[in-house]
């Protein structure tokens, strides 16, 4: 019988008083579980995604939930065929989600919550007094998005509040933000109710929990996940893909990155466009001396270079060098 992987990914608004201690602590809980992945720790909260065996899984989340400070933590738990992830990373930074957006605390003021069943009426009904705005990156929303969605040109979720500007001609409609996972949305309505937008919501569990809960229904395209998969299929309902090879200008949902290490871009390429330059984005890439290895897939395995999951634990570490 073959052993059944999870993949959780959750976000928990809170404070940590000492954020490098709790790092240290939670990444020897991860290491413990056999859990990769990466995570984000600041005194703002805890942010992660994270695969490993089932039963781990189910223990881990039982451990981070009896922690009052995540005890209203939600995850999204996703069945996959093995890890996710090669690595496990545990950091901790000045934000969860980087953005410009610090002064903002959404334990404090944030747009109010729209579970998937009813967002999925809503895209459904299609009303000229709501507007769905993606607050998500390019290469994201480029891959897949949802129906009639507003989408804004940044590179970088830190890119959004210049962005708010364009947007002031829809003070007086119903915004609905969504992203990935949710994460995002916590800050940005936050931030659209400090600009004067007045009725402003968000996704609840983001676009993740909707494929959970609503089929993904009216999701076009696929969804950019990060970790090894890159893209997930979401709509069970009525797929669609909306993205073009970025060579050929044909349509592809076929997510890659390009073979040339020094650009390393996220694309849609299809079979077509990735054999005209062996798997890279143009020919300049195509020329580079440090070209990868084109497999047909377009999916490099990150290397090891001998990686040790007990590096970055300074008790480890220090036990190991006492021990040598």
């Amino acid at each position: 019988m073959e052993e059944e992987y999870l993949n959780l990914l959750y976000y928990c608004y809170t404070h940590i008083e000492d954020p490098e201690t709790f790092r240290e602590e939670h990444h020897l809980k991860c290491i413990e579980l056999q859990l990769l992945g990466r995570i984000i720790i600041a005194e703002e909260g805890l942010n992660g995604t994270v695969s490993g065996l089932q039963e781990n899984c189910i223990q881990y989340m039982s451990e981070v939930k009896s922690d009052p400070r995540f005890s209203h933590v939600e995850f999204k738990i996703e069945t996959v065929e093995k890890h996710t992830f090669a690595k496990l990373h545990v950091r901790v930074k000045e934000e969860i989600v980087k953005s410009a957006l610090k002064h903002i605390d959404p334990k404090v003021k944030t747009g109010g919550y729209i579970q998937p069943k009813e967002f999925r009426e809503i895209l459904r009904a299609e009303s000229e007094d709501t507007v769905i705005l993606d607050v998500r990156s390019n290469y994201e929303h480029n891959i897949g998005k949802f129906k009639n969605a507003i989408t804004l040109d940044i590179d970088n979720f830190r890119d959004f509040p210049e962005k708010v500007k364009e947007l002031d001609n829809l003070k007086d409609k119903k915004i609905i933000t969504y992203c990935t996972g949710g994460i995002k949305c916590e800050k940005a309505s936050a931030y659209l109710l400090e600009q004067g937008f007045e009725n402003v919501h968000q996704l609840h569990g983001g676009i993740i929990k909707y494929g959970l809960e609503a089929d993904g229904e009216d999701f076009e395209g696929k969804c950019y996940v990060f970790d090894e998969r890159i893209t997930k299929d979401l709509n069970k309902i009525n797929p669609t893909v909306i993205s073009k090879c970025y060579v050929t200008g044909s349509p592809s949902a076929r997510m890659i990155n390009c073979a040339n290490p020094h650009c390393n871009r996220h694309i849609p390429l299809s079979e077509e466009g990735a054999n005209l330059y062996n798997g890279c984005c143009s020919e300049t890439c195509a020329e580079n001396p440090d070209i990868r290895h084109y497999n047909g897939t377009g999916y490099y395995p990150t290397n090891m270079n001998g990686y040790n999951p007990y590096r970055g634990s300074q008790r480890i570490e220090e036990s190991l060098k006492q021990n040598s």
